[in-house]
């Protein structure tokens, strides 16, 4: 039967891996893989087990009692985003985002280059690398009129995005995942993982820097216009809206609350600003006010709301349960004893269990590949060293910024292939050479960092 398991589980996740070719939503084969496998645990009475991550051995439990502990943990993960998510959304229905493009004066090309990769290396540790790409690729379009040239500048803000985005615990939801799964706290992580990360944002952009097509400056635009603020709250809700996600962190650590718990207060906190500021008068059955918004919306929250990424939600639910299946059934627990007995010097005892620097960055690779949630989400159920183990770190950059090699490897190179439709093997020949040199750069930095600094 844990073969007909493998076999769900495999077909499942090509289809998740295939879903530009296939052209069906990767939420589909998620959701189904996950009902399936856990299906067919139930009709067949199969065992389940917990992680007693302590005596290091498998523990017997009920169905019910299994599933409903990972449906919690998937949950605070869930509600997590669904809140950072609408304070984004909160922020762009102010048009807060518009305020960065004050910032950009200059014409230089290698200026603009380093501009924008350091709002991606910023923003996405704050609004994640998803979010951060949509925004800046959105002021690059109106910023770059030559469709080439805007090309470049994008391949390299996936690439700062995903770096910005792995040593911040709200920066990627990979990261995410390890920090309300209490693998990492945030201070140790950034201790860590920032370093690395500004390496690995560093070593492309200098290399990017000599190429022709950022040398010399943007031809001026006869048909440039400003753009007039749509609301005069713009900037207001931007400083309000990143403010109240990075304080989350902090909430956690004085507080001990999961990270939803901060999340939902700073929701609450930016969604009162948003009914004040906003002009529109509502009431139960209508919207007064013609060529608003929020019309067919009760307030400018609801029409945020409508705005989430619902299929994001969903695949995350999926994966996250059905890598859970697996967890309970033994299997990851089983593989990872396999490793450490198989495979000779793969760390050192004092880390209390043998996890190599290699197979770590074999995750990073893997991550350019296939989605690096279910990647994570296994390795979480794989290995149980402590929390702010060094591994947990490196998994944390490697899955992060791993998926820069290739432009289907992170929800930012996805965004930005719709965007600006990036061609596959344009971005494999020009830039994914950068995106490596960086990974590899920031992962030296990383193990020199973790051996002969913060080791002594």
């Amino acid at each position: 039967m844990e073969t007909i398991i493998i076999i769900v589980f495999v077909l499942g996740y090509l289809a998740i891996t295939l879903e530009h070719n296939l052209k069906i939503d990767k939420l589909i084969p998620a959701l189904g893989m996950m009902a399936l496998l856990w299906a067919i645990i139930a009709l067949t009475n199969m065992d389940v087990f917990e992680v007693n991550s302590e005596l290091k051995e498998l523990e017997p439990t009920g169905l019910e009692e299994i599933l409903l502990h990972h449906l919690g943990k998937t949950a605070e993960i869930l509600v997590f985003l669904l809140g950072a998510m609408t304070i984004v959304e909160i922020i762009d229905y102010f048009d807060g985002f518009a305020t960065i493009k004050g910032f950009i004066k200059t014409k230089s090309k290698k200026k603009l280059l380093w501009i924008f990769s350091i709002l991606a290396f910023i923003l996405s540790a704050i609004i994640d690398n998803l979010t951060a790409t949509i925004v800046l690729v959105t002021i690059l379009q109106k910023v770059i009129k030559d469709r080439e040239t805007r090309l470049w500048f994008a391949g390299l803000i996936v690439i700062t995005a995903n770096a910005g985005g792995a040593w911040s615990p709200i920066g990627d939801v990979t990261t995410t995942m390890l920090w309300i799964g209490n693998k990492v706290t945030t201070l140790v992580l950034i201790e860590h993982v920032l370093l690395p990360s500004i390496v690995c944002m560093i070593v492309p952009v200098l290399l990017a820097g000599r190429y022709k097509v950022f040398q010399g400056t943007l031809a001026d635009d006869p048909e440039e216009v400003v753009d007039e603020p749509k609301s005069e709250h713009g900037a207001t809700m931007l400083y309000l809206g990143l403010g109240a996600i990075v304080f989350v962190p902090f909430f956690k650590t004085v507080t001990h609350l999961p990270p939803y718990v901060g999340m939902m207060l700073s929701l609450a906190v930016v969604a009162t600003f948003a009914e004040i500021y906003s002009k529109s008068k509502f009431s139960i059955t209508n919207v007064e006010g013609e060529g608003d918004d929020t019309v067919g919306y009760h307030s400018p929250v609801h029409a945020s709301l409508s705005k989430i990424e619902m299929p994001s939600i969903l695949f995350f639910l999926g994966i996250l349960l059905a890598v859970g299946a697996l967890e309970s059934l033994g299997m990851l627990f089983e593989f990872a004893q396999s490793l450490d007995a198989n495979v000779p010097m793969l760390g050192t005892e004092s880390r209390g269990e043998l996890v190599s620097d290699l197979v770590v960055l074999i995750l990073g690779v893997g991550s350019a590949i296939i989605d690096n949630v279910p990647l994570v989400a296994a390795s979480m159920g794989m290995f149980s060293v402590p929390i702010d183990d060094p591994v947990w770190h490196f998994i944390a950059y490697s899955a992060g910024t791993g998926g820069s090699m290739l432009i289907i490897g992170s929800a930012a190179g996805v965004v930005a292939m719709g965007m600006e439709k990036i061609d596959f093997f344009w971005y494999l020949k020009k830039i994914a050479w950068l995106a490596f040199a960086g990974f590899i750069a920031g992962a030296v930095v990383f193990a020199l960092l973790r051996n002969f600094v913060l080791n002594v």
